[in-house]
């Protein structure tokens, strides 16, 4: 029995198919559902849990090439929330473009991991290196 990190089984099992380059997306509450992709749904509540909970969960066990995040997020959110999704992204290749480029990657990504986040554009893509 696992009895710390990730112990969701859908979410290990999503993680364990993703190979070098794929893409895997972890979005917010309200992100639009794709239903040809396999979507992992841990949201409890809005708020919880958050797309960054997510990601620092991840981040040690995944090898991450490159991000990418929609540059609105620049524009529609607090200067501490900047700070929070800067920090976690230290050290990493972050790209930030156009909202509607950032949803034309989804499609091609293994699968999504639903959030309960709210904070404004705070989706990203994560490419395995």
């Amino acid at each position: 029995m696992l009895k710390s990190g990730i112990i969701n089984p859908g979410l290990l099992d999503l993680l364990a198919r993703i190979r070098h380059t794929n893409t895997l997306v972890i979005c917010d509450w309200a992100f639009p559902f794709w239903p040809e992709l396999e979507t992992v749904d841990i949201s409890l509540t809005r708020g919880i849990p958050g797309v960054l909970d997510v990601f620092n969960l991840i981040r040690p066990n995944f090898e991450i090439g490159e991000v990418w995040q929609a540059e609105e997020f620049l524009e529609h959110n607090e200067q501490a929330r900047l700070d929070d999704y800067a920090a976690a992204f230290e050290g990493l290749k972050v790209t930030q473009e156009p909202h509607v480029e950032f949803k034309k990657r989804v499609p091609q990504a293994i699968g999504v991991i639903r959030t309960g986040d709210d904070t404004m554009y705070g989706n990203i893509i994560l490419e395995s290196a």
